[in-house]
């Protein structure tokens, strides 16, 4: 892995094996009475957050707390972005107090990029406007390599609101470069032209879901959506013609969502509830990934977690 994880595209196909197998080692700590590691110790994480955020956030301070680093939490409300402080004068603040990552969520498309310009310390994208979240990509394919033997021919349909969604982005380029087949299935208005240039295919038919092996499913992201722009005429009716439910599924498919979820518009209630709903998995993964993130990119070490030199950390 490059210093920093700023998209999937920085991802080779060992470095998505070598973070998958770190994430399971660690796994096995988040099991245990002791649940710390002492590897970051002395480390300190910022995550920078200029969005709000529930599940990326979390999951990453707890990641950082996990291998004992020291973490900074800050949110733009309440700072002195509200003030008017550009990004640069907030990165030039956080590298004169020597943090040494910083995760960062921004509405605006390629922000992490900039910042990493700006800092000596390791940059992770943890969502920028509507271009990528890597980490999201990771902790779904953890998820899929959870019950899957292989990517290698996995058939993944990722339905729903490709246009915004930066973490269709992201997941197409890893699933891709493991080897699964991934089409994006949804209103033409809301599939980019030219996606099929990141290594998926295209369908306007829901009905292509039935052939997946994963089906992910994607919320309609209105908060990003140009005002006046009509994408679907409303959501009752992107329900009726797009909404995964017990019907458009069959037997045995594993369905995923990264959250928030949007229930009775993009995802039956049934359907996120049924036992071959990956989503409440995909949260936990996402704790175990993240720490195996910040582990490879602050230690530079060997892949190999050994659970017998677990320490107590107070």
């Amino acid at each position: 892995m490059n210093k920093h994880l700023l998209s999937a595209a920085d991802l080779s196909a060992a470095d998505i094996t070598r973070v998958l197998d770190t994430a399971a080692h660690l796994a096995t700590v988040t099991d245990r009475a002791i649940k710390k590691l002492p590897t970051l110790r002395g480390r300190t994480v910022c995550n920078l957050f200029f969005e709000d955020s529930t599940r990326t956030r979390i999951s990453f301070e707890l990641a950082a707390k996990r291998l004992s680093a020291d973490v900074i939490n800050f949110s733009a409300k309440g700072s002195s972005v509200s003030k008017g402080e550009s990004l640069k004068d907030t990165a030039i603040t956080l590298e004169a107090m020597g943090v040494d990552a910083i995760v960062i969520r921004h509405g605006a498309s390629g922000a992490p990029w900039r910042l990493a310009e700006w800092v000596d310390a390791v940059v992770v994208n943890a969502g920028d406007g509507t271009h990528e979240h890597p980490t999201q990509a990771l902790l779904d394919l953890y998820t899929m390599r959870q019950r899957f033997p292989s990517f290698d021919g996995l058939r993944v349909a990722i339905v729903g609101d490709v246009l915004h969604s930066r973490v269709a982005r992201s997941n197409i380029q890893a699933l891709a470069l493991m080897g699964a087949r991934v089409t994006v299935v949804g209103p033409p208005p809301l599939i980019p032209r030219g996606i099929e240039a990141l290594g998926c295919e295209v369908s306007y038919s829901i009905d292509t879901i039935r052939d997946a092996d994963v089906v992910y499913v994607l919320r309609m992201q209105r908060e990003r959506m140009l005002e006046g722009a009509n994408y679907v005429p409303s959501l009752r009716e992107y329900t009726a013609r797009w909404g995964v439910t017990p019907e458009r599924l069959r037997p045995g498919q594993k369905v995923m969502h990264p959250g928030p979820m949007n229930r009775g518009v993009e995802i039956d209630a049934a359907v996120a509830d049924a036992a071959d709903a990956l989503i409440e998995r995909q949260v936990r993964s996402g704790l175990v990934v993240r720490m195996a993130v910040l582990y490879d990119l602050l230690t530079h070490g060997p892949v190999e977690v050994k659970v017998a030199e677990i320490e107590e950390v107070a």
